[in-house]
């Protein structure tokens, strides 16, 4: 334990947030990467019914994600504080309950889905044509594969809060490797089709949990992750904490699909060329997204700890530091999309129209990730604290009270591009309610240490 101890409170600044934030940033790079090549295979099938029938049931699965970061972020944000405060026997209560919780909710939605399995797919617009195929993909991947999968995410989560961070890829990087390894096996080799995608995905998220399970025995007491189900509580001084962080994480996930749904439907409207071309900016602006979330979840751990320990100068330095890492790498993201928006559109795509739309809408959508970078650290410092209300605050605020209408607003006004201008400004909007609540609860912070501060001046005196 002295290796991780050193990280958090020792360690420079640039090298704990590298140590923590480099594996996590390639994890999620991995994870986007195979989620790409899942939808590459099966779009090789030539059968559009199949592309439809996995998009349509995409919401169903993504719920998994949901779960995880409601056990996974709210678990793992109180893990951190109690190391900061070398509360090493809560630890074992947190960690074993946020898992048990993982495994029962997911269990118990599992069993949801095979029971309503067509009421659910008939609410999500499934035809003739593609009930089937959502159905097949859906049993693998949640009727099986909810629960492995749902706590393989949670298991990275809490091993990254004690600073296992590039062990808690490693997990994530198996299971996106081995997901491109079996996707052409099962899809082409045993000709299943979108059937053979998800039975890959189970097999691939279950061998990634079975990773985490013998990571935990191997690493011993060098973690305080325990399996001993005797430790399992319901208290509230561990589910309230949990939740007060792990509800404004979930939420955010949940208003992600609400608001993706919206732009889709409001989009349609003006023809499928600028359907397409927006599905493309947004598969584009999973890069940096993905880049921004691995920086705000490595650097997680580090602000939690420092926090709990009440070293308030070096929470707000590595704050300040992750904000500057997201604004450095969106600033070059903005630069680079501005000027190669046509070549990276057709790598997708190459008609010329949706081309042509896909460059201009890129272009306008990557103005608002720098302002969305620093919004995920501010969230990520406020989940890190345990404050849960000014992390919910920021997490319906951002893609639910605040670009939701605007969304409506922008397109009855401007049409068409006023849909893609709205992001910008519902990041600008956040980031204003973000840094006012950020500069607040630090203010007060530093007025606690100096007189902390003061009151041991007085005592040597």
């Amino acid at each position: 334990m002295k290796n991780r101890s050193e990280i958090f409170e020792k360690m420079s600044i640039k090298k704990a947030v590298f140590t923590l934030a480099l594996p996590t940033i390639l994890s999620q790079l991995v994870s986007m990467i195979y989620n790409l090549t899942d939808t590459y295979f099966i779009g090789q099938v030539n059968d559009p019914y199949q592309v439809a029938a996995v998009n349509v049931a995409f919401p169903i699965f993504f719920v998994l994600i949901v779960f995880a970061n409601l056990f996974g972020i709210g678990g793992g944000s109180l893990v951190s504080r109690l190391l900061g405060k070398k509360d090493y026997d809560n630890i074992k209560k947190v960690t074993i309950s946020s898992l048990f919780g993982a495994f029962l909710m997911s269990l118990v939605y599992s069993i949801f889905v095979f029971v309503y399995f067509d009421q659910l797919l008939g609410l999500l617009g499934t035809s003739v044509n593609t009930i089937g195929h959502a159905r097949d993909y859906l049993f693998w991947t949640v009727v099986i594969g909810a629960v492995p999968s749902t706590l393989g995410m949670v298991f990275g989560h809490l091993l990254r809060s004690e600073g296992f961070s590039k062990q808690a890829s490693v997990g994530i990087a198996i299971g996106g490797v081995l997901n491109v390894i079996l996707d052409p096996i099962f899809i082409f080799g045993f000709d299943m089709g979108v059937e053979g995608a998800a039975l890959a995905t189970m097999i691939a998220n279950t061998l990634a949990m079975i990773y985490y399970v013998i990571l935990i025995i191997k690493l011993g007491d060098q973690t305080h992750m325990s399996f001993d189900f005797r430790l399992i509580s319901f208290r509230k001084y561990i589910w309230i904490p949990i939740l007060a962080i792990g509800l404004p994480a979930a939420s955010a996930s949940l208003f992600n699909v609400f608001a993706t749904t919206i732009i889709n439907n409001l989009t349609s409207v003006y023809g499928d060329y600028e359907l397409a071309a927006m599905g493309i900016v947004k598969k584009i602006d999973m890069i940096p997204l993905h880049v921004t979330l691995g920086i705000s979840q490595g650097i997680l751990p580090l602000i939690a700890y420092n926090y709990a320990a009440k070293n308030y100068k070096r929470m707000r330095d590595i704050s300040k530091y992750g904000m500057k890492l997201v604004m450095i790498f969106s600033m070059l993201c903005v630069v680079l999309f501005v000027v190669e928006a046509p070549l990276l559109v057709r790598i997708f795509i190459k008609d010329s129209t949706t081309v042509h739309l896909g460059e201009r809408f890129l272009r306008i959508a990557v103005l608002a990730m720098p302002v969305m970078g620093v919004n995920f650290v501010i969230n990520t410092a406020f989940q890190a604290m345990g404050k849960g209300r000014q992390s919910l605050l920021l997490s319906i605020s951002r893609q639910g009270l605040i670009n939701i209408p605007l969304l409506y607003l922008m397109d009855y006004w401007f049409g068409l591009y006023g849909i893609i201008w709205t992001q910008l400004l519902a990041d600008l909007l956040t980031f204003a309610i973000g840094f006012y609540l950020f500069t607040k609860l630090t203010r007060k912070l530093h007025e606690e240490e100096d007189y902390y501060n003061a009151q041991l001046l007085t005592q040597e005196v």
